[in-house]
């Protein structure tokens, strides 16, 4: 399979050897990786486009949704995962914890408080209280497992969608 890996490792310092390791990683399970760095693209629309064209080609999307600048993930890789989502390719998205949403926005963000309609984050917004690990908008399409890269290949279904 040709998986797109997704998340905000290219931010890394090491991304490029993040890249390569994760090649490998993906290649000792039989799978061969896109990763977002692989594009010449040096523009952000060129960088887009080349990512687009990625996911298009892949067979599933493995997308790093751990928290990034906050409490949420990377909100370029939770696109990534939409789209995804939108063209019917499984996602798995992976997590270091599976610590519930609203536990996740107190430690990042204070106390919740609660009304008469559930629990308010310090802004006054409401946080949902499902039990999820993420927004529901990711937590329910994407399979979401607790570990790193190599949890995420082994949680690949066996057949590519539409395989």
């Amino acid at each position: 399979m040709k998986l797109y890996l997704a998340g905000p490792d290219v931010f890394r310092t090491d991304a490029h050897e993040w890249a390569a390791a994760a090649r490998a990683l993906c290649q000792l399970f039989g799978h061969d990786a896109l990763v977002p760095l692989d594009s010449d693209a040096q523009d952000a629309a060129g960088i887009y486009a080349a990512n687009i064209a990625m996911i298009r080609a892949a067979d599933a999307v493995l997308a790093n949704l751990a928290e990034f600048r906050g409490a949420e993930p990377d909100s370029g890789t939770a696109f990534e995962v939409g789209y995804a989502i939108a063209l019917g390719k499984p996602v798995i998205g992976y997590l270091p914890t599976n610590e519930p949403l609203a536990d996740r926005i107190t430690r990042h963000c204070g106390p919740l408080t609660q009304d008469h309609g559930g629990l308010l984050d310090g802004s006054g917004l409401r946080v949902e209280q499902f039990g999820l690990p993420l927004n529901l908008m990711l937590a329910v399409p994407a399979r979401i497992v607790v570990g790193d890269l190599s949890v995420a290949l082994g949680a690949l279904p066996r057949q590519p969608a539409g395989g």
